[in-house]
């Protein structure tokens, strides 16, 4: 009898390194916060990052991300069509009159 099982080969994570620059200000908050809750800042980041990502986990890589305050001018082209005759409605009932 066999006992130990063939385990299954665990995929190899691949990282990138990303640098940014932040304030001395920033720095002491994000030292103070990691201090009170026992982590590195590193840790901290890296959560504060997935938290953020996790709202648009279902957003694809190369679409948009419109506000909800976003003007949609040029979507609708039928609103705009419904606008020009109107306003050629009114331009020919001014020059009627």
């Amino acid at each position: 009898m066999e006992t130990s099982a063939k385990r299954k080969k665990q995929k190899t994570i691949k990282y990138k390194k990303v640098t940014f620059k932040i304030t001395d200000k920033q720095k002491k908050i994000i030292e103070r916060v990691c201090k009170k809750q026992k982590i590195t800042s590193n840790r901290l980041i890296k959560k504060a990052i997935l938290e953020y990502l996790s709202r648009y986990a279902n957003l694809n890589a190369n679409e948009e991300i419109v506000s909800k305050n976003q003007l949609k001018l040029f979507d609708d082209e039928e609103d705009d069509l419904d606008f020009i005759s109107f306003v050629a409605d009114e331009t020919s009932n001014t020059v009627k009159d």
